[in-house]
Parts: structure tokens; sequence; C-alpha cells
């Protein structure tokens, strides 16, 4: 959360930064826009509804509400929630939180924070992907679980300075236009009633991991050293006499964990290699089963699409908190696929997002094996040292500017490219013993 700042409305509204939380009230009657229901093939597929917020109440500053939410108790079943707002160049400064009603017991969960600093995650700026006109902005998803009732609240920060003039006077938004909550049921990832678009964009996504493991495939199989390393001979057409790369992982598909394919663009896009790999976490929670990993992507994936506009899920790989590693973005794992994961660095490097929250969780030691098996595969395939530094020129951010060349480890934390808490102080604390168990399997 950004400290207070000196600035107009934080002298008008001086008496109000003092002011405790008021109690809340249900949403005003008031018109306000329309809900939008996404669904690409019912309950197997999964659906995604955008709800309006409105002010929840009466206390305003400078006319502007102060705080906007919704209370629903009569919902179709979801598991993954979000807030969206229109404009992605805008930030939301304030707080965010979000409890849900169970399916399974009927009660309502505590109130969870709701992570509001997500810009941090997307395409480069001036790439087709960013400036397709679709993208909106966004806090990080959260995991909820099978629900039926949600309630959220979104609190200006009072006295922050807001940024950009945002409003048609020239005055500052207290919070950013359109705020949406965003519902995501994950649904069954059943590909029995694909249509035929889906179907042809499902087969596309199966054919670029052919090379590893037959089409259709729901896991590419792990590999001992020597299989791997003539597994590489024949991807590069280069026989090394001691290549140093690590024994291929297990990795779930797309259509292992049930990709709905005609939810992104047509097509892929690739960067020129894979120079180095960023760690994330999707600080989505860690209330989840690693039964429910899938489950839990699809949901990723449907947030990244439909609520935030982007062609794809963002991240090249995932992991969950058992070690389970799942393919992510489309376009062949063992491929330089382009990301939208790290911001001003997705061009020759690959993002690895673990499934959870580590601000304050330590990462379970099979997160931190998974992160080292795939970066020691992968980073072996375009002949990088896990242990090494290298340079990636700067597509913008906040801690670099556009064309710089910034000195970076191999592996790299999110944080190290862009001002941000991601991967959460924890997770980046491990990425050290990442790099010597990465290395060690690529028998350096």
């Amino acid at each position: 959360m950004r400290g207070f700042l000196t600035s107009s409305i934080g002298v008008t509204c001086a008496a109000a930064l003092t002011l405790p939380a008021v109690a809340l009230t249900m949403p005003s009657a008031a018109a306000a826009p329309a809900e939008r229901a996404t669904t690409s093939t019912g309950r197997p597929g999964g659906s995604t509804r955008s709800l309006p917020l409105t002010p929840r109440t009466g206390e305003r500053v400078l006319g502007q509400a102060v705080e906007q939410g919704l209370y629903r108790d009569d919902l179709e079943h979801f598991s993954l929630v979000g807030v969206s707002w229109a404009n992605p160049g805008t930030a939301l400064h304030g707080l965010v939180q979000v409890r849900a009603r169970s399916v399974a017991t009927g009660r309502w969960s505590g109130w969870q924070d709701v992570d509001t600093d997500n810009a941090d995650h997307g395409a480069d700026p001036d790439t087709a992907e960013a400036d397709s006109g679709r993208v909106h902005g966004g806090t990080a998803p959260l995991w909820v679980g099978d629900s039926n009732g949600v309630d959220v609240r979104v609190r200006a920060e009072l006295g922050t300075d807001p940024g950009p003039r945002d409003t048609p006077t020239g005055g500052h938004d207290l919070l950013p236009a359109g705020l949406r909550l965003e519902l995501v049921d994950p649904g069954e990832g059943s590909q029995a009633s694909l249509d035929d678009v889906a179907r042809t964009e499902a087969d596309a996504s199966a054919a670029v991991n052919t090379e590893l493991a037959p089409f259709g495939a729901t896991e590419i199989p792990a590999l001992d050293r020597r299989d791997t390393e003539d597994e590489l001979a024949a991807l590069t057409g280069v026989t090394r006499v001691k290549p140093y790369i690590g024994p291929r992982p297990k990795i779930v598909t797309r259509r292992g964990w049930g990709a709905d394919e005609s939810l992104r663009e047509k097509g892929f896009v690739y960067t020129g290699k894979i120079k180095a790999a960023f760690v994330h976490h999707t600080d989505s929670g860690n209330g989840y089963k690693c039964s429910q990993a899938s489950s839990v992507i699809r949901s990723i994936y449907r947030y990244h699409v439909v609520s935030m506009g982007w062609r794809d899920i963002g991240y090249n790989f995932l992991v969950d908190k058992c070690g389970g590693i799942y393919e992510g973005r489309a376009g062949g794992v063992a491929k330089a696929v382009r990301g939208a994961h790290t911001l001003g660095f997705n061009s020759n490097s690959m993002g690895i997002a673990v499934i959870g929250s580590f601000k304050s969780h330590k990462p379970p030691t099979a997160v931190v094996t998974a992160l080292a098996k795939v970066t020691a595969w992968k980073l072996g395939v375009f002949g990088a040292n896990p242990k090494g530094k290298t340079y990636l020129k700067s597509g913008g951010g906040n801690l670099y500017p556009k064309g710089k060349n910034v000195r970076l480890n191999v592996i790299s934390g999110h944080r190290d490219g862009y001002a941000t808490e991601c991967p959460g102080a924890k997770l980046y604390a491990k990425l050290g013993s990442a790099r010597t168990s990465s290395a060690r399997l690529q028998g350096r």
C-alpha cells in the first residue's frame, strides 16, 4: 500500500483521512453499467461474469464515492475473483477486499485482501498485444473455491496522489473508472463439446509439441539425461560434446489442464531466444488443493484473456505447490514463446509462475525443486547457465527506461525487472537455491 502524500485532495480532505472504516451498506439502486456474461461452451468450458460496482456508502470526497462494491447471494458457481477497470494505465490506489460464500458449506469466508498492484504483469509497451485496444487494468486474481455468493468492497486511499488526471474536468479520480467484479468459473476442462474453431486451435496448440510427445498428449513425459541430450540434438540439429541441459521434467500440457483454446487469439508469437527466466507467484492465494491446480490455471487463463484482454495466459510455465509443472502460453514448451509476464522484459525471456502467494508464506521444497528442474531443461535448450548473468534490453517499465541494456541473473525474480513485490519475499529468498540446483542438474 502506498504512503499518504501531500496533495490538493489530501489538504481538502484532511478530516476524512482520520475517519474509521464506515459500516457497509447495500449498493444503491441507481442505474449502473450492465452485467456482462461470457460463456464459451457452458459449464464444461467455464464462464466469466463481469458485474459493475456501485457506491457502497454515502461517503464522498469532491463529489466522488470513496467506496464502491457489490453484494450478491444469488450467483451461479464461480471459483476465482478479481476486479477490473477500463484504463490499463490507471492505478488503483486503495484497498480491495472480497469474501465469498462456499457452495459446500453455505458459510461466508472472512474478508480477504486482493493485490491491487498487478500492472507489473502484461505485454511490453508498443507491442501488438499491449496496443490491441482490448486490455484493461485489473487486480491480481484470487482463488476462493467453489462459491455462489460474493461481497466485494473497494475503498480509495485518501490523501494519496492518484496520478494522471483522468476526469473530463481535469480533476482526479479517487478510484479508476469502470470498476467491475470479475467472477470466473473454471468449468470442467472437458474437450468433448468443442466447436470447430476451438478444435482447430486445440489441434494447433498440440501440434507444436509433437517433437516431444504424441499429438494430443495430456502430458509430456519426463526423460533421463541421455534421452534429453539426444532430444536436444534433434531439436537443434547440433551435436554437442557436453551439452549442459537438465533432464526434461514431466509437463502437463494445455490439453492436460483443459485449456479452452477458442478463448485465446489465433496463432503464436515468438521471441528470438530464451536468455533468462523470471520467477513469479500468481498471488491468487494458497487455499487450493494440488488436485485443483488445473482448475486454478483454467481460471487464471480466463481472467488474463477475457477480463484483462491479453492474447493468452501470461506465463510460459506454471508450478503448483506440490511441484507439478504445467505448460502456459501456447506455442510449444521447447520454443521461445513470447509471454506477458514481466512488463518491459518479455523479449528473450520466459516467465514461470508458482501458483500461490508467497509474501509471508514459505514455498514448499517441492516448488523450489520444480523451478530448478524446469529451468535446467528449458534454459539448457538455449544454452543458458542458470547461475550466470545476462543482458536484456528493457521494453519500458518503472525500473529501467526503454532501450536500456540491463544486467540480470539468468534466473531472476519478477522484482528484478520491475518494482514490485512479486514473487513474494519468501519465494524470492529461495531463488539462490533454485539457481544452484538448476546448474547442478545441467551438469555444471
